[in-house]
């Protein structure tokens, strides 16, 4: 999964599942531009990880919900590198509450970063991309997009919009040489599941037919084989890191 002179974009790439996609297209031989919000601290500290294997990363802070600070992300990487060859959408967050109970602002705001974001970035990157006839474009939904999870309306309604919007652009783009498609995690081991109780862990490890969490590198594994050439024939596709719960739920 060779991705020497490949230039990446990860976004939301300073911690977690992010963190260890962008570090494993370097390990594979890309170039990172690695995106954040707000703390440039740890978005450089990833930039310095990269460097540290001999890569070239470029540590950009932007809001991926906002048009401006989505051009100057990509004006910035290709004023840099001059090409962009991959687009990781990772940028998300979650702000759950029952829907009787959910203001109008986490709707909003879990929609713009998590869904717009990705109709944002893949518009600014197309461009590019379409021109040069090849890209890979690489969003991440979640198996809440496709099997829904109460307290998650805003979350899960943003995911499966990824699903929608990967399967038409695929469509739209795959005569130019790029292809487009969707990850769906399950539960993976982050911050935010490490702060569930252990009783609830538990729980949900009974509903995983593999019967644990998956590590973030399990996600950037399946992310670096979408990338590479040996995944040069599937497009418009949603594949799921979710230890096979989505076939338990269903």
């Amino acid at each position: 999964m060779a991705l020497s002179n490949k230039v990446a974009i990860v976004t939301g790439s300073a911690r977690g599942i992010g963190r260890a996609i962008a570090l494993k297209l370097a390990e594979v031989g890309a170039t990172v531009v690695v995106n954040d919000i707000g703390d440039a601290e740890p978005v450089e500290a990833v930039a310095g990880e990269i460097k540290a294997m001999g890569r070239q990363s470029l540590p950009i802070l932007a809001d991926v919900s906002s048009a401006s600070d989505v051009a100057k992300l990509v004006e910035e990487a290709i004023t840099a590198y001059g090409r962009i060859d991959i687009l990781v959408n990772n940028a998300g967050i979650a702000r759950d509450q029952l829907l009787l109970r959910m203001s109008e602002e986490d709707w909003d705001r879990v929609l713009a970063v998590n869904l717009k974001s990705v109709f944002l970035c893949t518009r600014a990157v197309l461009r590019h991309m379409v021109k040069q006839r090849w890209g890979r474009v690489i969003s991440i939904a979640s198996i809440v997009g496709i099997v829904g999870n109460p307290g998650q309306a805003n979350y899960a309604s943003a995911k499966a919009g990824i699903i929608g919007f990967t399967r038409t652009i695929a469509k739209e783009v795959a005569s130019r040489g790029v292809t487009v498609n969707a990850i769906a995690p399950g539960f993976i081991d982050t911050e935010m599941t490490q702060r569930l109780k252990e009783e609830w862990k538990q729980e949900l490890k009974k509903q995983i037919p593999l019967g644990y969490f998956g590590s973030p590198r399990d996600v950037a594994e399946a992310v670096a084989f979408l990338a590479s050439e040996e995944a040069r024939y599937i497009t418009g596709q949603v594949l799921g890191v979710d230890g096979g719960m989505a076939i338990s739920w269903l």
